[in-house]
């Protein structure tokens, strides 16, 4: 779902099934389809709607899309080269136990 940002028309807003909350009669709502609009229109958010924003962007799974990402790149063949790699240092002992690797970060 993308971030709206409201513009004063004279369009109802009534027959608009979008999950905000607090909408003023007399303006529709326009998807915001930049981060800078977004970070414009948090930055115009007084301090409560701030932490509120806040608090729901950290409700928000940012891990899915890397796990997606990840997937789908496995699937195109795009790590093959990596775990050839892998199974070759693999087979020739040229690895650490993981906790060796864990620990010298």
């Amino acid at each position: 779902m993308l971030p709206l940002k409201i513009n004063c028309h004279s369009t109802s807003i009534e027959s608009l099934r979008l999950p905000v909350t607090k909408i003023m009669r007399g303006f529709n709502l326009i998807p915001m389809s930049t981060v800078a609009e977004i970070i414009e229109a948090v930055k115009r958010l007084d301090v409560e709607e701030k932490r509120e924003f806040l608090s729901r962007l950290l409700e928000v799974d940012f891990d899915d899309a890397w796990d997606h990402q990840i997937e789908a790149d496995a699937r195109a063949g795009r790590l093959d080269s990596l775990w050839q790699q892998a199974l070759t240092e693999i087979k020739s002992r040229n690895v650490k136990p993981l906790d060796d690797v864990l620990n010298n970060t």
